[in-house]
């Protein structure tokens, strides 16, 4: 039931005092005109009362509401059989008396404002056919009742509505709250043993020289591998195709996120503003955190670096590919930064090394040799996103800048 529960028990309430309230009305009148059809209005009154206040929330869903509204009007409408023509000219209120806004609220909870109002109208034109049909002038009939039974339809219904987005929202809340407990216990456990005893092999390892090198820099990059997966929010991926054999072991290239499959990680509400559906995104830092090793550093700001997920995927794989070249082309131990942040509605990722640098017209010479890995996999990608790439080298190093539009229709203006 969650948060529902407190007005479902809110209507039973206003449903037994309407009860009991419409009852005395009946008492006071002596049973109007004929008693006995009176008094059995308020039994099947109070027969259906019963009847809703025991439902399990799964009906209240079901055709119960709509067998609530045709009980209800059937009761309001068995008015005249009990009052006289007279009892209506002298202003008494149909028999249900406030009774009959138990099916609007119900409604209202159940379905939102929008059923409630619904409701509203329909139990209120039942109350207009009938004072009408017993000659009483339209205009002098009072709407108050109706008035204020359609706004109890939609505020309430508008209310429950509210209630039910922010037990949702709480619910994912304590989710995303107990899932970071569970790393943070987790974090701790791996610093205290796993993380440790990488760091120590590595040390020794340095200092003992040789093969013992070798293995304390692999265990140095997984210590750096671990820290980060520790460290950073967990993104569903799917694993790369293996790098090339001279690549293994000096950068690591992350896993590309796996596209999400029909109907998943999409938004299921329609788009307001006619642009088609809203793509979804992906915070750039989580693709790029995977690349961090003992020898690249990655560097981003503490709050997310949000873009269209398949820009986020493109960005990153441009990422890669500078990193490519600098295991490709700089001496053994090499060292990276990679440095992302959010420039005036672009995000600026640069990928820094300190080698020896690219020597003056190498790129252009490549590009002529067939060799595209900057003008494909770096500034080709880069391109069809609308943004731009910056190259500049030097005899301490390279320094890759690409820069990328946070919003599509952004680069769609710089490419025209």
């Amino acid at each position: 039931m969650g948060i529902e529960g407190p007005f479902w028990r809110a209507i039973a309430v206003f449903r037994v005092a309407s009860l009991a309230y419409a009852a005395l009305l009946v008492l006071r009148a002596g049973g109007y005109a004929r008693p006995a059809v009176a008094w059995a209005v308020v039994g099947v009154m109070a027969v259906w009362t019963v009847v809703m206040l025991v439902p399990r929330p799964a009906a209240r869903r079901g055709p119960l509401p709509a067998a609530d509204l045709v009980v209800t009007a059937g009761c309001l409408l068995a008015t005249p059989y009990a009052q006289s023509r007279g009892d209506m000219f002298a202003g008494a209120i149909p028999i249900t008396a406030t009774w009959v806004a138990g099916p609007v609220l119900a409604y209202g909870v159940a379905r939102g404002r929008r059923a409630g109002a619904v409701a509203a109208a329909i139990m209120s034109a039942a109350d207009l056919w009938l004072r009408s049909g017993n000659g009483v002038d339209l205009a002098s009939i009072p709407v108050n009742g109706a008035v204020l039974m359609f706004m109890a339809g939609v505020v309430v219904g508008h209310v429950a509505q509210l209630a039910r987005q922010a037990e949702e929202r709480m619910r994912r809340a304590a989710r995303i709250e107990a899932a970071g407990r569970e790393r943070e216990r987790l974090a701790r456990g791996i610093h205290d043993s796993v993380l440790q005893v990488l760091a120590l092999v590595q040390r020794r390892g340095a200092e003992i020289g040789g093969e013992a090198a070798e293995l304390g820099r692999l265990a140095g990059e997984q210590e750096a591998a671990l820290r980060a997966l520790v460290q950073a929010p967990s993104v569903a991926r799917a694993p790369d195709p293996a790098p090339p054999p001279g690549l293994r072991g000096r950068f690591r290239s992350p896993a590309r996120p796996r596209r999400p499959l029909v109907g998943e990680g999409t938004s299921s509400e329609p788009d307001l503003t006619g642009t088609g559906p809203v793509e979804p995104e992906a915070d750039l830092r989580d693709l790029l955190r995977p690349y961090g090793t003992s020898r690249v550093t990655v560097s981003a700001p503490a709050t997310p670096l949000p873009l269209p997920a398949e820009s986020a995927r493109e960005v990153a794989a441009a990422v890669g590919a500078a990193l490519d070249n600098v295991a490709r082309h700089c001496p053994e131990g090499t060292r990276a930064w990679i440095l992302a942040e959010e420039d005036g509605g672009a995000v600026v990722v640069t990928v820094r090394d300190d080698g020896p640098g690219i020597p003056e017209g190498r790129l252009e010479q490549a590009a002529r040799e067939g060799r595209m890995g900057v003008a494909r996999s770096i500034r080709g990608r880069v391109a069809d996103l609308g943004g731009t790439v910056a190259i500049t080298s030097s005899r301490t190093g390279t320094e890759i800048e690409l820069s990328v539009p946070v919003r599509a229709d952004e680069g769609n203006e710089r490419r025209s």
